[in-house]
């Protein structure tokens, strides 16, 4: 993905901003910011839609970013996981209120069953099936976001 998103804004006359989705894209946005070659920005925004294993099926903004910086810019929003885009929907109408130059969604994991939405993932490392996963930064019940690998939750 890096290398695919250093291809698209290599040799950008403007500066783009990425935007990562807490908590859950901590650890890919730390990872993937490494591996980055033209120069950015990085804010961060809090939204909460899932309790347990179930979505709430409404985003809740929890933590807003300073939208001026957002003005006529790229903005590049780093998700952990895009399942329903209900995440994706929300972040699309906030962001656009600000009026950047351009909005593109980057995930690590991406569940092309799950997703209803009409906006574009743009990039995105891996498919996962509609199966509940933890670990690398994602949750369950806000435990399991240390763990190094991503596992599949099982259920008794």
């Amino acid at each position: 993905m890096a290398i695919a998103l250093n291809e698209r804004w290599k040799g950008n006359s403007q500066i783009p901003v990425f935007v990562s989705v807490l908590n859950g894209a901590f650890m890919f946005t730390a990872e993937l910011l490494q591996r980055i070659a033209f120069t950015c920005e990085v804010a961060f925004v809090k939204v909460c839609s899932y309790d347990g294993t179930e979505s709430m099926g409404e985003v809740v903004e929890i933590i807003g970013l300073d939208g001026h910086i957002l003005h006529g810019r790229d903005v590049i929003v780093l998700e952990d996981i895009v399942e329903t885009g209900n995440t994706v929907e929300m972040l699309h109408r906030i962001l656009s209120e600000h009026h950047p130059r351009s909005i593109a969604f980057a995930t690590l994991f991406y569940k092309p069953e799950a997703y209803s939405k009409l906006f574009p993932i743009d990039f995105y490392a891996m498919q996962l099936p509609n199966d509940f996963v933890i670990g690398y930064g994602l949750d369950y019940n806000q435990l399991g976001r240390n763990l190094r690998d991503v596992y599949t939750l099982v259920r008794d």
